[in-house]
């Protein structure tokens, strides 16, 4: 390590500019994860979605990102990481304008379809850019902070951006901001960016890349579908499909020379406890947001902007976090201060299901601070951990499990938690006697549907308090994960003192 801090060459302007450029693609990938939230209401009152069409229009993108991560980083591989990414920024502009202007929910759907298969053509090649462009170690580790604030800033700002666009605009607005930013892209990165190829030309298994689809998508249906409309024939079976396709699939990769996912890696507890704790910080964060920007504007009434500038708060925490993490890894090493992190992502999340309640915002304020500071924490310390646990040739297999944690977790973390919170929301719907049939079927389908439609003042009334609370238990359901999860980095991933980030602490 020592010799490749003194010899390597370091970085210059032209790569620092290369990096902007590669952050600027992370962080609008991880905006477009969370900047639908805020347009749900005024979408919803446009193409009038049902529920589970709601669901699949917010979970589906990241859904899609996550099932072809792999396949497209070893695409990235044989192709050149800088091709392909200048593809996916083409594809990215082109399914943003569809997005836009769709008429209906199943175009929507579709387009958010298009997005994901793009997407998944610019994630695996970032982060293996940066490491082909930075040379010098400790300038790269700089390099993967940044990146990695970008991709937790850009989740967290997603609602703040939706707002501005909406106070002013349609709800198109949310994906037509894309247009300009890979147009930025498509001109900066021939020019900046470093061409760079896997060390192996094997051919993509695609036999592997079907079976990892079939494994998750019936899964997450499952999941949806139990909440969304109750346990019937189709749950079980749709999840021991999955179930059966996801053992067929780790069969493979185990017989395979060349896997398309390599499994040996997660032997390793660093490796395996940093994956862990990035898509369950994920987990928590995107599937709290999926519901919460509902909440500020169905609930309390807030506008689009108001309720972006209401989860402000944690956005500029979770940013702030790389000026001290240094110092927090230094004093406690890396495996405590993830699970302080996650730690502190699970009291804020008890804090805001106790606060949701209160008329005053400042409950909910100050635990969207610390929810900010411990999902910050959590995802730039175990994004740089998983790097950190592998030896140097197998950094790229390593982040591209660690990216489609990341957008993994995002996906089941608004299936699980919004499906749950559907259930919760239903539950507690105590509508009075001799309400309308119909208005008591549109306030059982969504609370969405119920303040687009009904005019009865109590039947409204009464939904917005089943959504309240609703928002409480899920909160918890949440905060207990992620107190799991913390327990877990705790005490497997390790912690040596004196230890700095991106350091290959495994070893």
């Amino acid at each position: 390590m020592t010799e490749e801090r003194t010899l390597a060459p370091r970085a210059g302007r032209r790569e620092w500019s290369a990096l902007l450029v590669l952050v600027l693609v992370v962080v609008l990938i991880a905006v477009d994860n969370t900047v639908l939230y805020l347009a749900v209401p005024s979408m919803a009152a446009d193409i009038d979605p049902s529920s589970t069409q709601l669901l699949w229009i917010g979970d589906i993108y990241s859904f899609v990102l996550a099932g072809l991560l792999i396949t497209m980083g070893n695409l990235a591989d044989r192709i050149g990481r800088k091709r392909l990414l200048l593809v996916g920024a083409a594809g990215f502009g082109v399914a943003s304008v569809i997005a836009a202007f769709a008429p209906n929910p199943e175009t929507l759907i579709a387009a958010r379809v298009l997005l994901g298969v793009a997407g998944a053509t610019l994630m695996p090649s970032t982060l293996a850019i940066i490491r082909a462009t930075f040379l010098d170690a400790k300038q790269r580790t700089t390099a993967i902070a940044i990146w990695a604030m970008g991709a937790t800033g850009g989740a967290a700002i997603g609602p703040l951006v939706g707002g501005v666009l909406l106070e002013n605009f349609w709800w198109g607005s949310v994906f037509l901001i894309n247009v300009p930013v890979m147009v930025i892209v498509l001109v900066a990165g021939p020019i900046l960016l470093t061409e760079s190829r896997g060390s192996s030309a094997q051919t993509i298994d695609v036999p592997s890349a079907l079976l990892s689809i079939l494994a998750i998508v019936p899964v997450v249906y499952a999941v949806k579908h139990w909440a969304g409309s109750g346990l019937d024939w189709s749950v079980p079976v749709t999840a021991v499909f999955g179930l059966i396709m996801g053992y067929f699939f780790v069969r493979r990769q185990m017989r395979l020379p060349n896997p398309l996912l390599d499994l040996s890696l997660f032997r390793m507890p660093a490796f395996s406890g940093a994956v862990a704790a990035n898509g369950m910080a994920i987990f928590a964060f995107l599937g709290l947001l999926y519901f919460f920007s509902q909440y500020l504007q169905l609930v309390r009434e807030y506008g689009p902007l108001k309720a972006g500038l209401a989860e402000l708060p944690s956005t500029i925490a979770s940013m702030i976090v790389i000026l001290f993490v240094g110092a927090l890894v230094a004093r406690m090493g890396t495996g405590r201060a993830i699970g302080l992190g996650l730690g502190a992502g699970a009291i804020s999340l008890a804090a805001l299901g106790l606060t949701v309640s209160m008329s005053s915002y400042w409950g909910l304020g100050i635990s969207l601070v610390l929810l900010g500071l411990g999902v910050g924490i959590a995802m730039t310390l175990s994004t740089d951990a998983v790097v950190s646990a592998v030896p140097a040739e197998r950094a790229g297999a390593a982040s591209s499990i660690a990216e489609t944690a990341y957008e993994l977790g995002g996906a089941l973390g608004i299936a699980v938690l919004g499906s749950v919170h559907l259930a919760m929301y239903r539950s507690h719907l105590d509508l009075p006697a001799g309400t309308d049939p119909s208005d008591a079927a549109t306030a059982e389908d969504s609370l969405v549907s119920t303040v687009t439609t009904v005019l009865d003042p109590i039947v409204v009334d009464h939904a917005r308090s089943a959504f309240a609370t609703a928002v409480q238990t899920t909160s918890f359901v949440a905060a207990v994960i992620l107190a799991v999860s913390a327990v877990v980095a705790w005490r497997v991933l390790p912690s040596p003192r004196g230890a700095t980030v991106g350091t290959h602490e495994a070893h």
